[in-house]
């Protein structure tokens, strides 16, 4: 009788084991994309970076931007932008046109890319209740 304790245990174990990460996951913390505002306003620091060329504007766009690199939410293309602008918004001797494009490329698609999907995807305009789509 005692043999058969082990067997009768093992896929108790299993069961348990199977289950144990989808209680892992039920605990993490939701974290939200991030808003629109905050975005745009990364984004206008690093317009700023770009034509001013100062160390103050350059450091606090890295500043700003190096949460997001670590954000679980995030998209890879997302996290691409980011790691782009972060690498190009650096104060440089020469403030050149190819430094400037360098810097708002990222920053431009900066709004795109980072958007909730969820929010993106919604249409601007609901069509009314009371009109009926043409077939034409």
């Amino acid at each position: 009788m005692t043999s058969l304790l082990p067997v009768r245990l093992s896929p108790l174990f299993l069961g348990l084991a199977i289950l144990a990460p989808c209680s892992v996951r039920a605990q993490l913390k939701y974290v939200p994309f991030p808003t629109k505002s905050e975005l745009r306003s990364l984004q206008l620091l690093a317009y700023s970076c770009s034509r001013e060329n100062t160390v103050d504007t350059c450091t606090r766009t890295r500043e700003l931007a190096n949460p997001l690199m670590d954000h679980p939410r995030l998209p890879a293309a997302c996290k691409d932008t980011v790691w782009e602008l972060m690498q190009e918004a650096k104060p440089a001797t020469n403030n050149s046109s190819q430094r400037r494009d360098g810097i708002d490329s990222p920053a431009r698609r900066l709004t795109m890319v980072c958007a909730d999907p969820e929010k993106r995807n919604k249409p601007n305009n609901p069509p009314s209740a009371g009109s009926t789509p043409s077939q034409t």
